[in-house]
């Protein structure tokens, strides 16, 4: 009886558990089968996916492939090309300028930029400075207060040249830095500056030749294109033969250095002795119209333009107008030779006061002539003969002629800045009596000492006129000349036989009349001088203000060269152009005499008193 519970109770305690592993079992087993087909399905999407991304990647490639070598294919080879390649045009220096002897005017030099870095210096301030004040002509202090304000990239100097940098680099100092570049030069200074002109910071052609004649002054380089190496190293096994040569060639100049330099001493003398404003001189070779000299006073160093007037830059006897007075009378007398209205042994009457309508005119003395023939009114310069003989002339052939020989027209010349006379319209000219009148003694129009001297070249050569120039042209090393400019040919204006009378006629100013002072024993020389009123920017003239002037010409057996000399406002009573202009011609002949061999032409006789 004791036994049974016991039996009893191992069956309640087995029979839960058996019962219970089974329903786990089947638990299990219930829930398997489920979750393996979603793993599946999850299995499939997942590959799905990838082998979606696969093809897009693969199609994207593709298309980009496809974009890349033929649709940018050649856009993206040139880029390529590009990249490998760089463009250069190396720089060459302008050629240079000389006169027509080969003497340098203008020429690149190397030059260096020096600058300071004091906190490289191994040396104390003062050492440095001490040693380096004498080669840059600066003050020993003042670079040492420099290099104690300022401890990197101090400019010591913009243009050092090349002997001073030796001597820089021979001291061995730490801290100082030069940086090679090029620098106009012109070894004569101020010579020559009015012709040559000069370049700017920037390299370019301001005034003069510099300005007029950059396209041939500059030589032309093409730009080349060379390979790069890996590290960006250019390879000079791709350049072109020969891309860095320049040529040989420079620009000859017809002046002479000789001749300029007597020219500017000449004119500094007698501004200097009257107080002149300024002054002016030209010599020009009437068969050509190739200038010899030219120089105006004052004037600027092109070396330092920077510490110039600006005014200074223009070339006044080109680019300024003045009336020429009496230097014009004897272009009248040849347009009134050669219309025939006069003849060379014709007398006329200056009674010293002459009326033209409302108005008077005198002769610049206040005094009369009497009956002089031609010559005489040029050896006395006569207003009242001048107007009593142009009143033979129709007052519009008169025009016409001003027309024919320039008058209010620009001289073609190569020199910058050229500008227009004045004239005054034909209809007033002809209208108005007084017009022709003034003009018969050279006022009331205007023109430039250029064309002064341009129409003055007409009576010289045989009544042409000429293109005054300065350019020769390019030439090489050989002397060989490679261009030259493309010059108008010469106009005849008069003949031949009414410019040799008048020339002659201008001999007597010389021989007999004011043009004295200009007398060379030995030598015929024919001149004019003349002694203008000042015309005023706001009409009328200035009060006291006179331009005298004297033009000449010789030889006069064999006329070739012209040579003109104006001297604005000179002060002094006794200050005309007998007194003033000619001593200056006298003293430009003396120097061109010798250089261009001229002989006398006459033998001098010493034993004559």
């Amino acid at each position: 009886m004791q036994k049974s519970p016991s039996r009893l109770k191992f069956r309640k305690f087995q029979k839960p558990e058996f019962t219970r592993r089974k329903r786990v079992s089947k638990k299990v087993e219930t829930k398997t089968i489920p979750h393996t087909q979603g793993q599946s399905v999850n299995v499939k999407t997942r590959l799905l996916i990838v082998w979606g991304i696969l093809m897009s990647a693969g199609v994207g490639l593709a298309i980009n492939v496809y974009n890349l070598q033929i649709v940018q294919g050649q856009k993206l080879t040139e880029r390529a090309r590009n990249q490998q390649m760089v463009s250069l045009r190396p720089y060459m220096p302008r050629r240079l300028v000389v006169d027509r002897n080969d003497n340098v005017l203008a020429v690149d030099r190397p030059v260096y930029t020096l600058y300071a870095h004091p906190k490289l210096f191994k040396k104390s301030n003062e050492e440095i400075s001490d040693r380096l004040a004498p080669i840059i002509s600066r003050n020993p202090a003042d670079l040492v207060k420099i290099f104690q304000g300022q401890k990197s990239g101090i400019t010591l100097t913009a243009d050092l040249p090349e002997e001073l940098a030796d001597r820089v680099k021979a001291l061995g100092l730490d801290g100082l830095e030069m940086i090679p570049k090029y620098s106009r030069y012109y070894p004569q200074d101020d010579l020559a500056a009015d012709i040559v002109g000069y370049v700017d910071a920037d390299r370019r052609g301001q005034a003069g030749v510099e300005y007029s004649q950059e396209k041939w002054l500059e030589r032309t380089v093409k730009t080349v294109r060379l390979s790069r190496a890996g590290n960006g190293a250019l390879m000079p096994d791709y350049a072109p033969e020969g891309f860095l040569n320049s040529d040989d060639l420079r620009m000859q100049l017809t002046i002479d250095t000789r001749l300029q330099r007597a020219t500017r001493t000449a004119l500094k003398q007698q501004l200097e002795k009257f107080g002149g404003k300024r002054g002016a001189v030209i010599v020009m070779d009437a068969m050509d119209g190739s200038i010899l000299a030219l120089v105006s006073q004052p004037t600027y160093n092109p070396n330092e333009y920077s510490k110039s007037d600006i005014s200074l830059f223009k070339n006044w006897t080109v680019a300024d107008l003045y009336e020429p007075g009496s230097t014009f009378k004897p272009l009248n007398v040849a347009i009134a030779l050669e219309n025939g209205v006069i003849k060379a042994d014709d007398v006329f009457n200056d009674s010293g006061a002459i009326r033209i309508g409302s108005h008077v005119i005198r002769n610049a003395q206040r005094n009369s002539y009497g009956r002089i023939n031609i010559a005489q009114i040029l050896q006395n310069s006569s207003n009242i003969g001048m107007v009593e003989m142009m009143q033979r002339l129709k007052p519009s052939i008169y025009y016409n002629w001003l027309e024919r020989l320039g008058l209010g027209q620009p001289v073609d010349t190569d020199l910058p800045f050229a500008v227009a006379g004045t004239l005054k319209s034909q209809e007033k000219f002809i209208r108005s009596a007084i017009e022709p009148a003034t003009t018969s003694f050279g006022q009331g129009f205007s023109l430039t000492p250029l064309q002064l001297v341009q129409m003055h070249g007409a009576l010289a050569n045989g009544g042409k006129l000429v293109t005054p120039h300065v350019i020769r042209g390019l030439i090489d090393t050989k002397g060989q000349v490679h261009y030259t400019p493309n010059l108008p040919p010469p106009r005849q204006i008069f003949s031949a036989t009414t410019t040799q009378k008048v020339v002659e006629m201008m001999e007597t100013v010389v021989t007999e009349g004011t043009g004295k002072p200009a007398q060379i024993p030995g030598y015929r020389i024919a001149g004019k001088t003349g002694t203008a009123q000042k015309a005023s920017p706001n009409g009328g003239y200035i009060v006291g203000a006179r331009i005298t002037s004297f033009v000449a010409i010789l030889p006069v057996e064999s006329p070739r060269y012209v040579i003109l000399a104006l001297v604005d406002e000179p002060k002094g009573a006794n200050a005309y152009g007998s007194t003033v202009a000619a001593p200056i011609v006298k003293s430009v002949m003396e120097a061109l005499i010798p250089i261009e061999r001229l002989a006398p032409s006459q033998v001098i006789d010493d034993k004559k008193p």
